[in-house]
């Protein structure tokens, strides 16, 4: 919005001077109150569309010593993950701190990325959680490194009718571009069973790079992507509909070396484990 403000007060330069300084100063003010206001209203929205995204999550840690290759594997793999033909997925990375007790503390891990690891084990009939592990559209996929069975296994997903409707919109504060409004509202379809039907969002970071000094990975520099930074939720779906509202913050954390800006995911999931749905919207001013 800063260089449409500008260009506007250079078009008007000129008539500026005609009608005389006292003019020009409260013509300039106007402006930059007009440019504000602009700023206040900017709002980049995304909407989900007729077939299903495959929500892709890969559980780590920086304690592990088998992780980084994932790590690498999930940002290589994100950055075609809206534009392969093929295969349409959203990629989230969550930092499990199981691994916190054995020499390096992950200051990316929480606690409930774990417990919703130990869930999705706990579907399988299992009850062992490990990383690297990968689940596609809620469930495991035990060969996410061979490119073949991924692909095989997003476009199964994508073949899928949505199972849900999801509109996400960002606006920005009006005091500046640091944080911003996040509306986020999930729709099941009429007919739609309710029961244990929850929403989710999820804030991520991108470009995260840390220097470990103890356990397996030390002495290492490690570079993470689609970093779960908040997450919001889960909001039972009732009646159909759920709504999740949250100021977040559009700037990344200034003790993170080299973050980028936020990125916000939003999901539904039953209670079998499903993803019926999710949508990204990369963040914007």
């Amino acid at each position: 919005m800063k260089s449409s403000f500008f260009h506007t007060a250079a078009q008007a330069r000129p008539v500026l001077r005609r009608v005389g300084r006292h003019a020009g100063v409260v013509f300039a003010a106007l402006a930059m109150l007009w440019s504000c206001t602009l700023w206040a209203a900017v709002q980049c929205t995304a909407h989900s569309g007729a077939q299903r995204q495959a929500l892709v999550e890969l559980y780590t840690s920086e304690g592990c010593s088998s992780c980084p290759p994932a790590d690498q594997w999930l940002g290589e793999m994100g950055k075609t993950g809206g534009t392969d033909q093929q295969a349409h997925f959203i990629p989230l990375a969550l930092h499990v701190d199981y691994w916190d007790s054995l020499g390096w503390h992950d200051r990316f891990a929480q606690h409930q990325f774990t417990e919703r690891q130990q869930s999705l084990s706990e579907r399988a009939g299992s009850h062992i959680v490990y990383t690297p592990e990968v689940a596609v559209g809620g469930f495991e996929l035990r060969d996410w490194n061979s490119t073949a069975a991924f692909k095989s296994s997003v476009a199964k997903i994508n073949a899928q009718p949505s199972g849900a409707d999801i509109q996400l919109s960002l606006t920005p504060d009006s005091a500046g571009p640091t944080t911003a409004d996040l509306d986020a509202h999930f729709t099941l379809p009429a007919g739609a069973g309710t029961q244990g039907v929850q929403a989710y969002v999820a804030v991520f970071e991108n470009n995260l790079t840390s220097q470990v000094k103890a356990g397996e990975n030390t002495g290492a520099t490690l570079h993470h992507q689609f970093v779960v930074r908040q997450w919001l939720g889960p909001v039972p779906i009732t009646d159909g509909q759920a709504r999740i509202t949250q100021k977040i913050a559009l700037t990344p954390d200034v003790n993170v070396h080299g973050a980028d800006p936020t990125g916000v995911v939003a999901f539904v999931q039953n209670s079998q484990g499903d993803i019926l749905q999710a949508l990204a919207l990369p963040e914007c001013h």
